[in-house]
């Protein structure tokens, strides 16, 4: 194993900053993102998108390429690459970064809506307004990285996920080996007795295809059925505390970013406000024609998760929560922060929300 630190700080960072110089030679500034998925991906869609804006914001003078997982480094190097400048920047979730630094859970995917009722728009509220973003900044600086990061796409809640069977209680599925995220909300699996295994992504299908895994969570309706998971499994639950909210986020080594002029830097921030507004109207729509086209089509059942879920699950996520900040000072300070936020505005979320998911379910059993 290579430590990337120590090649590109030197010669392989001054071949980043000739590649720029060509392109600006020319009236461009090519920026080429590695991404931890495949080229095919919502998410990919959704980021190409994002670049797009870049380039008509700026005239044509920045323009993204965006490159698949796996073009320069591993899905696991990714991070340290935009660091060391062997790469411009990078696109993944940043609580795959939690093993640098416990608080990057915080901001990718704060387990059990950060145990206080965050869903994924009070999240972009928090993020925006209630000292989110200056603290995002912080991050990296913590992790000790030469990185500027943008978030860019909030999702959520993710499904509970995919099972064999119906399962109408906490007992049926402690029964199952399931397939989790990393980190804390894969812990927390655990924490409450399930055969949590944590793997990735293009393991899930094989997996459960030979039976090493008999359960699985993925993300949302259209991520699943892209995955394919309604070739093995038929019963499908929704409802899940895990990952409430997800985000996939941009990173852009610090001295790419500070070579670009104000104003470029400015569309990009534009940009990614827009793009955080533009992802959840996106899944909104796909996750759904996704939802029928599982029921309607392929014979997936849909299950309402089993009550005794949420308070097992979201009980033993504070506890891992209080831990990690009991031991982390930073950790502390954000979740504090998100604390704060939630007791102003998650009691009036929480309330409007009700009326929106009365309405909402009103509608949905008359489909039925």
């Amino acid at each position: 194993m290579f430590n990337l630190k120590t090649i590109a700080k030197g010669a392989a960072a001054s071949v980043v900053g000739a590649s720029l110089f060509v392109s600006s030679a020319f009236g461009e500034t090519v920026i080429r993102i590695q991404t931890v998925i495949s080229a095919k991906a919502d998410e990919v869609v959704m980021l190409k998108d994002f670049g797009e804006d870049v380039t008509a914001l700026t005239n044509g003078e920045v323009r993204f390429e965006i490159l698949p997982a796996g073009s320069v480094v591993g899905v696991a190097e990714t991070l340290d690459a935009v660091d060391a400048g062997l790469i411009d920047g990078g696109f993944a979730w940043t609580h795959y970064w939690s093993g640098k630094h416990p608080a990057a859970m915080l901001f990718g995917s704060p387990v059990a809506g950060a145990g206080v009722g965050i869903d994924n728009i009070a999240f972009v509220s928090w993020f925006q307004f209630g000292g989110g973003k200056e603290l995002y900044d912080q991050l990296w600086d913590e992790m000790g990285m030469n990185v500027k990061g943008f978030m860019l796409q909030p999702v959520g809640p993710e499904a509970l996920g995919w099972f064999k069977e119906p399962i109408t209680s906490m007992d049926d599925f402690r029964k199952y080996r399931f397939r989790t995220p990393p980190g804390i909300p894969g812990q927390t699996y655990k924490d409450i007795g399930v055969a949590s295994v944590a793997m990735g992504g293009g393991d899930i299908l094989p997996a459960l295809e030979k039976g090493t895994i008999d359960a699985a969570e993925w993300c949302c309706p259209k991520p699943d059925s892209v995955f394919g998971f309604q070739k093995v499994l038929k019963h499908y639950y929704l409802q899940g505390l895990h990952q409430v909210v997800v985000n996939a986020d941009l990173y852009l080594n610090k001295d790419v970013y500070d070579s670009l002029t104000p104003l470029q830097q400015k569309a990009i921030e534009v940009a990614a406000n827009a793009s955080l507004s533009k992802a959840m109207s996106y899944r909104i729509y796909e996750n759904g024609k996704a939802l029928k086209d599982l029921t309607e089509n392929h014979g997936v059942i849909l299950h309402d998760t089993p009550a005794d879920y949420f308070p097992a699950y979201m009980n033993a996520a504070k506890a891992s929560l209080e831990k990690n900040a009991a031991e982390n000072e930073f950790f502390a300070k954000v979740w504090q922060s998100q604390k704060d936020f939630a007791a102003i505005a998650v009691p009036y979320w929480a309330g409007s929300q009700a009326s929106n998911a009365a309405l909402g379910k009103a509608f949905a059993d008359s489909v039925k």
